[in-house]
Order: structure tokens, then C-alpha cells, then sequence
């Protein structure tokens, strides 16, 4: 059974990275246009340099990719957008999340990393509280072979229930 709560924080890890630029941001514009994007988004990558580096890529991915910006949608992205830096094998990273977190209960976690680091980072949102009432969405492919797919698959359920990955 689906767990019908609502999401109240979007964390997106790999914020800095190729998927972000060509897909993600273009997705956050389209569902602020909707009115579907009422909630915190936090970033989450090593080396971003600052917010307003985030803010700088998310404008060109946006004229690139994104049919152009919108400067209203841009300006509401821009006042939602927080960034976290840090390694995602530095527990630190998590406590920092955690604490940029604030009041959120349900926070969806999107993995826009590489598979390999997937089980670190579920490990990592776990140990920090970060994983605690929250969903995790996963890239595909989730692996390189069936071996690997149920190995990334143990460690997911490993702090997050089926219900809860996607």
C-alpha cells in the first residue's frame, strides 16, 4: 500500500551534476508553473562552490533546456532553493541536512547520483534521523547486472521500506 503522505521537502542529491541540468531543474520550473512546488528544495552535492553557483546553473539549465525562464518561477525557485555541500561519506554532510531540514516529517529524498554511491548515502540518511518518515526515488538503472541490483536493492530496504522507494 502507497503511503499517501504528503511530501513537505524535495532533497535532491547530485544537484550540481548532469541530470540536474538537463532534466530535474527544467522539471522543478514545470511544476511550479502547476503550483505543485510548495515546499523546500535542498540540494545536496560536494564542490557546488555556493547557492548562487546553484542558482547561476539552474538559470542556464533553464534557458537551455527548460523552454527559457520564466523570471517569476525563476525568482520562486531561487527563494525555495537551499544547498548543502559536503561528501557524501562525511556524516557531517547528514547533520547538516538534517538541520536544513528544520520542521519537515516527510522529505523525499531523489538520488541523482550514481548507483554506487546509493547505499552510502541511504546508510548516511539513516543514521542522521534524515531518512525517518521520508521516501528515497532512485535513478535507473539500479545496477549493473541482476547481482548488483539486488545488492542495491538489499541496502535500500535496509533503512527505507518497499512502500517507500521508488
Amino acid at each position: 500500500m502507497i503511503d499517501s503522505t504528503r511530501s513537505d521537502a524535495l532533497v535532491i542529491f547530485g544537484i550540481s551534476g548532469d541530470l540536474a541540468y538537463k532534466k530535474i531543474f527544467p522539471a522543478l520550473q514545470n511544476l511550479a508553473r502547476r503550483g505543485r512546488l510548495d515546499m523546500p528544495v535542498i540540494g545536496v552535492a560536494r564542490g557546488t562552490g555556493s547557492l548562487e553557483a546553484i542558482r547561476q546553473r539552474m538559470r542556464a539549465s533553464l534557458a537551455e533546456h527548460g523552454g527559457g525562464v520564466d523570471e517569476k518561477l525563476y525568482a520562486q525557485l531561487c527563494a525555495q532553493l537551499a544547498v548543502v555541500e559536503g561528501d557524501y561519506q562525511d556524516a557531517a554532510t547528514f547533520v547538516a541536512l538534517r538541520r536544513q531540514l528544520g520542521e519537515s516529517k516527510h522529505p523525499l529524498h531523489y538520488l541523482a547520483i550514481p548507483p554506487s554511491l546509493f547505499a552510502k548515502v541511504v546508510e548516511q540518511l539513516g543514521a542522521s534521523g534524515c531518512a525517518a518518515g521520508a521516501r528515497v526515488v532512485v535513478e535507473k538503472p539500479l545496477g549493473r547486472d541482476l547481482a548488483s541490483a539486488r545488492t542495491i536493492n538489499h541496502e535500500l530496504r535496509s533503512v527505507f521500506d518497499e512502500n517507500e522507494i521508488f
